[in-house]
């Protein structure tokens, strides 16, 4: 990959949040889950489209700290808008591993 300048770095805004919700998305052609996080006072409630299937289980999710791309534009995901993008890397077999921060951190806080 080609090098960047840290102030190309800094045009994206990466925030922590927490999940509120989780819902099924039956209809997306990977399974996947419709998120709503909580990015704090500043930002607010953003969705999320997630594949996060494999790993996570609903009920395990809600209050699970996040992080995501919030300066994105809005992406149509199926019959879905998502919001934000919700980060994780790959495991062996190529299913999402969110990324978290290590102890709580305050809703909206931006990764530097």
């Amino acid at each position: 990959m080609e090098p960047i300048q840290f102030a190309d770095f800094m045009k994206v805004d990466i925030r922590v949040g927490t999940i509120v919700q989780v819902d099924d998305y039956p209809e997306a052609r990977k399974p996947a889950y419709k998120l709503l996080i909580d990015f704090g006072p500043h930002l607010g409630m953003k969705r999320s489209s997630a594949q996060i299937t494999h790993h996570y289980r609903k009920e395990d999710l809600v209050g699970r700290q996040v992080i995501a791309v919030v300066n994105f534009p809005p992406k149509q995901i199926g019959k879905f808008m998502s919001e934000v993008l919700t980060l994780g890397l790959p495991d062996e077999k190529e299913f999402v591993v969110l990324i978290h921060p290590s102890a709580p951190v305050p809703n909206g806080s931006r990764l530097f």
